[in-house]
């Protein structure tokens, strides 16, 4: 899933857990549907937030989950 798209080695495990805590926040919140396709929009706020330097993976989940329902809110509204 995140190899394929070209992440390094060293952050891969990283990415791939903030994204499953994010991600299972987000559908059990049913803001993301329910599947098990990657939901790509999630997976580029934490490839961006990880580019600026958060490494934690808690913290990168709780902000790529304000990021994404801030955009979703956003798009809502426009």
């Amino acid at each position: 899933m995140l190899v394929e798209r070209g992440l390094q080695a060293m952050n891969v495990e990283l990415v791939s857990d903030a994204y499953a805590i994010a991600a299972n926040y987000l559908r059990r919140s049913g803001a993301i549907p329910d599947t098990l396709a990657t939901n790509d929009r999630l997976l580029e706020i934490i490839v961006k937030l990880l580019q600026h330097g958060e490494v934690n993976k808690i913290r990168l989940a709780n902000k790529a989950i304000t990021h994404f329902e801030t955009q979703s809110e956003a798009r809502a509204v426009a």
